[in-house]
């Protein structure tokens, strides 16, 4: 069980130093071929750069820009086949990636996915709406859709006092309600997007 005596906030903390935001993260993948047409042809992440992977030259090192500038790169091979099967997971492991989606294409997310054979399944998280589906190798892909539309630089703010109101309010995880009682808390004026029903709670 968790440790809820640790505070959350979304204060700096007391720490020496700070970062200043995901760079980059790096998977192991399987080939080129499939890497790409998962992430470039489907995804819609551009390629920005191929080189030999600088630790092991005998491998390449694709680079997509997942939208915002923020980069993903995977390690490729082509004497590696795609796997689709379910990852298993241990200490240290990734268990999934998560890119954000616009709320508007969510229904299109799902009609692309289905005609491309990926399954997925959509959850209310309360603070977002999310779609999980798979790559090319088994790794989690989930796809985010903000239920609000929050500014990048007070989404850490809004959570952590949406965090506070639904511990305050004895619910087990954070509600469109506490979402809400944290935006008018905030003067935060955000509408809110239009998504289709979903199983809520617990799942992948």
């Amino acid at each position: 069980m968790a440790d809820d005596s640790i505070p959350t906030s979304a204060d700096a903390p007391d720490s020496p130093f700070r970062t200043t935001g995901t760079d980059h993260i790096t998977v192991w993948g399987s080939n080129a071929e499939d890497t790409i047409e998962f992430y470039r042809d489907l995804l819609g992440m551009p390629l920005v750069m191929r080189q030999p992977n600088l630790d092991d030259p005998s491998q390449t090192h694709l680079f997509f820009d997942t939208g915002d500038g923020r980069i993903l790169t995977v390690f490729v091979s082509d004497d590696r086949d795609s796997n689709r099967g379910r990852l298993r997971t241990a200490v240290g492991g990734v268990h999934h990636l998560a890119f954000s989606i616009d709320p508007e294409e969510f229904e299109t997310v799902m009609d692309s996915l289905e005609a491309a054979g990926h399954h997925y399944n959509v959850f209310d998280r309360g603070i977002f709406f999310s779609l999980y589906t798979q790559d090319n190798n088994g790794l989690i892909i989930e796809l985010a859709a903000d239920k609000y539309d929050i500014p990048d630089d007070r989404r850490g703010e809004v959570l952590a006092t949406a965090q506070r109101i639904r511990e305050e309010d004895g619910a087990d995880y954070a509600k469109d309600e506490h979402m809400e009682a944290a935006l008018e808390e905030l003067g935060i004026e955000a509408e809110p997007a239009d998504l289709p029903n979903a199983a809520t709670g617990a799942g992948v």
